[in-house]
């Protein structure tokens, strides 16, 4: 599976959750780091929402989360970021398509 299909199964995965964090006025700080590793660790995909009261842009945000975690940013939609870890990501990646084939 090339990372396009990995993407859009992850996507396809996440248009059913609802955002569990939260990013606000208080930004990016070591606390909201914790967390989003502590939810990757139990759910391996995860959203999160970037408020209107917060400063800065959402691919910023999302970029600087995935440094200090390690996740995977699979997607930023306006506020919205999809993450998820690398261990999924890389399976994903890895994994031989075997759905419907012309060949």
């Amino acid at each position: 599976m090339s990372e396009k299909d990995a993407k859009k199964e992850l996507m396809r995965r996440a248009n059913e959750l609802s955002p569990t964090v939260r990013v606000g006025k208080d930004g990016l700080g070591q606390g909201l780091f914790d967390e989003i590793s502590a939810q990757l660790k139990k759910n391996r995909l995860i959203k999160a929402k970037v408020l209107s009261n917060s400063d800065g842009d959402a691919q910023e945000m999302a970029d600087a989360i995935a440094e200090a975690t390690g996740c995977v940013v699979v997607d930023v939609r306006g506020g919205v970021m999809v993450l998820t870890d690398k261990r999924t990501w890389s399976s994903l990646c890895q994994k031989k398509f075997r759905g419907n084939s012309d060949a």
